[in-house]
C-alpha cells in the first residue's frame, strides 16, 4: 500500500478553495437530465457534455478532482485527448464510481443496498492505469416509518468498508457516501439521529476492515429537513446540526469531509457549506468542502441543451457555479455574491 501516493492524494482532493466535480452519472441518469432539456442520450452527446465541463477556462482554480462514470473515464475528449489526461493536465484528479447501485435489500421492504463487491479488486487495478487516484461507492438510507432497520445501515456500512479496504490495496483514496436521502416528511431532528447512527456504524465497519483513516474522505449528506417536513430548519441550524453529528461520528484522522448536495438548490446548497466553515470551521479537524453534482452544473447543462452555439454561455454558467461553491468552501458565500457575480 502506497500511503505517501494516497496522502497526497487526498490532500489534494480537499485543497483549499477547491472540491469535487461529480460527473459519474450513469447513463440511465444522465437520460432524465437530458430529458429535461430536449437532448437525446446518445453516447456522442453524453461525451460532448463532459467536454464542455471538463474544457471551461480556469475551472481548476475550483475543481480538484472529478468523479468518471466507467464510460467517461475511457472516453476522449472532442480534441482527441483521453478525458483523464485532459483534466490531469488542468492539475485535476480523476476520480472514478466503482459501486453497482442500490438494489433491494431482501426481507427489508422500502431498503436498499448497494452492490459492486464481486471483481471490485480487478476493476480497480484496471481503472488505476487508467488514471483514477480515487473513487466513490454510494449507499443509500431512507429515512421513513420503521426505516432505517440496524439490517440496512449494518448492510451498507460493512459493503463501505470491505470496498474501501480493496481500495486501498490498490492505492485509491476511497470516497465513503452514506447518503441519508432528503426525501420525506422527517424533522432535523430525527435526520440527526440517522445520521449520526449511520456515520458510526460505518467507522466502525472501516475500522473492522482494517481501513486507515488517514487515507480515506467521507462524503456526507447534510443535516436537514425532510424535503416534505411542514417545519424547515433554518440554514444556521442545518450548519451547526450538520457539524455537530459530524464532531460526533467521524475520525479526526480524516483527511476531509466532502458534501453532497442531495436535491437541495444550487444555493441553500453553498449557503449551507458556507455557514459550517464560517461559524464552525476553526473549530473543526477536517476542512469541508464539496462533491456536487447537479448543485454545479445542472444550470450549465440548461444553458447548453445540446447545441454548439451555446457552448461558451453554459461554460460560463458552470464556472459562476464553481465560483460559488468554492467561495463557500472557504466561509466567504452569501447570497450578495451571487449578485454581484450576475
Amino acid at each position: 500500500m502506497d500511503k505517501k501516493l494516497m496522502a497526497a492524494t487526498a490532500a489534494a482532493m480537499v485543497a483549499t478553495g477547491k472540491g469535487l466535480l461529480a460527473a459519474d452519472e450513469s447513463s440511465a441518469t444522465v437520460a432524465k437530465r437530458f430529458a429535461g432539456v430536449n437532448v437525446e442520450n446518445t453516447e456522442p452527446n453524453r461525451r460532448a457534455y463532459r467536454d464542455l465541463l471538463f474544457t471551461t477556462p480556469g475551472i481548476g482554480d475550483c475543481i480538484s478532482g472529478v468523479i468518471l462514470f466507467d464510460e467517461t473515464i475511457r472516453q476522449n475528449s472532442l480534441a482527441g485527448e483521453a478525458f483523464p489526461k485532459l483534466l490531469e493536465r488542468q492539475g485535476i484528479i480523476p476520480g472514478i464510481k466503482v459501486d453497482g447501485g442500490a438494489k433491494d435489500l431482501p426481507a427489508h421492504p422500502g431498503e436498499t443496498v448497494t452492490e459492486g463487491l464481486d471483481g471490485l479488486r480487478g476493476r480497480l487495478a484496471d481503472y488505476f492505469k487508467l488514471g483514477a487516484r480515487f473513487a466513490k461507492w454510494r449507499a443509500v438510507i431512507t429515512i421513513g416509518k420503521d426505516m432505517p432497520s440496524w439490517g440496512c445501515v449494518e448492510a451498507n456500512a460493512h459493503a463501505l468498508a470491505r470496498y474501501s479496504a480493496l481500495c486501498q490495496e490498490a492505492n485509491i483514496v476511497p470516497i465513503v457516501e452514506p447518503e441519508v436521502l432528503i426525501d420525506g416528511d422527517h424533522t432535523i431532528e430525527r435526520c440527526f439521529e440517522v445520521s449520526e447512527a449511520t456515520l458510526r456504524a460505518t467507522f466502525q465497519a472501516c475500522y473492522s476492515q482494517r481501513v486507515s483513516a488517514e487515507h480515506m474522505i467521507l462524503k456526507a449528506s447534510m443535516v436537514i429537513s425532510g424535503k416534505s417536513c411542514a417545519a424547515q430548519a433554518p440554514e444556521a441550524q442545518v450548519a451547526a446540526m450538520t457539524v455537530e453529528c459530524l464532531k460526533r461520528s467521524v475520525p479526526a484522522a480524516l483527511p476531509g469531509v466532502v458534501f453532497l448536495s442531495g436535491g437541495q438548490s444550487d444555493e441553500k446548497s453553498a449557503m449551507h457549506l458556507s455557514l459550517m466553515n464560517r461559524n464552525h470551521g476553526s473549530d473543526l479537524p477536517w476542512p469541508l468542502t464539496y462533491s456536487y453534482s447537479r448543485a454545479l452544473h445542472q444550470t450549465a447543462l440548461k444553458a447548453w441543451s445540446g447545441r454548439q452555439e451555446n457552448w461558451a454561455a453554459a461554460q460560463s454558467v458552470f464556472a459562476h457555479r464553481a465560483r460559488m461553491c468554492s467561495l463557500a468552501s472557504r466561509g466567504e458565500y452569501d447570497y450578495d455574491a451571487e449578485k454581484k457575480a450576475a
